[in-house]
């Protein structure tokens, strides 16, 4: 078996594995539009995705006083857990993951989700049992802080280089940057993968098929 490239994977949930950016997208301009703000277009909310809720609500939403940002929040998760179990992951999701798992890649989630919010999605897919740790926005730094990956770095002794973070928005691969790791970007979520060349990613994949073929050749 060749050797491995890097022995840390961290995904980004939702856009990356997860089919969830048309759904978070209309969640957002849904509950901004039940506070009385302006509603995003749909670039505009989609480029908060892989954020901290509250960090992206507010971003998405700036004519929305700080006293509304509760309610805000409330009436995102409402729409948002009305509509989950509508969505599911990308086809070929689950044979990436087994091949990697197969070859001893330590594997976790990177998120902007709160920790409740994975937990959930990981049991609605059954896919508990699959990654070796995670971190969300709501227990450490959100991205593009290098927090999520410095904490899951250290919990199991892999070097930035050993490293590699894999998303759907430059937030993703900012917080790649920041902490000294690898990164590829799949430009099939929520950002526009004319801006992910900037941050230097090894590769795009177009595809759950591209993704599963690069890493199977070069991670």
């Amino acid at each position: 078996m060749r050797p491995r490239q890097f022995d840390l994977i961290a995904f980004d949930w939702d856009g990356t594995l997860f089919d969830s950016t048309a759904l978070i997208t209309r969640c957002i301009q849904a509950a901004v539009a039940d506070v009385g703000g302006t509603v995003p277009s749909d670039s505009a909310a989609s480029y908060v995705i892989g954020m901290g809720l509250m960090q992206a609500l507010a971003h998405a939403a700036p004519d929305v006083p700080a006293g509304k940002h509760k309610r805000l929040g409330e009436r995102y998760r409402h729409h948002y857990f009305a509509h989950q179990d509508d969505i599911s992951l990308f086809d070929g999701v689950l044979p990436l993951l087994a091949e990697l798992k197969g070859r001893q890649h330590w594997l976790t989630v990177a998120t902007g989700k709160s920790r409740r919010g994975l937990d959930e999605a990981l049991r609605n897919v059954e896919l508990q049992g699959m990654f070796d740790s995670s971190r969300t926005a709501d227990e450490t730094a959100g991205k593009p802080s290098p927090l999520m990956l410095h904490e899951l770095m250290a919990e199991f002794g892999v070097e930035p280089e050993r490293t590699l973070m894999i998303g759907d928005t430059t937030h993703d691969l900012q917080m790649a940057l920041n902490a000294g790791c690898a990164s590829v970007g799949v430009s099939y979520g929520a950002h526009e993968p004319d801006a992910f060349h900037a941050l230097q990613p090894l590769h795009v994949a177009h595809s759950v098929r591209d993704l599963h073929a690069w890493l199977a050749a070069h991670a």
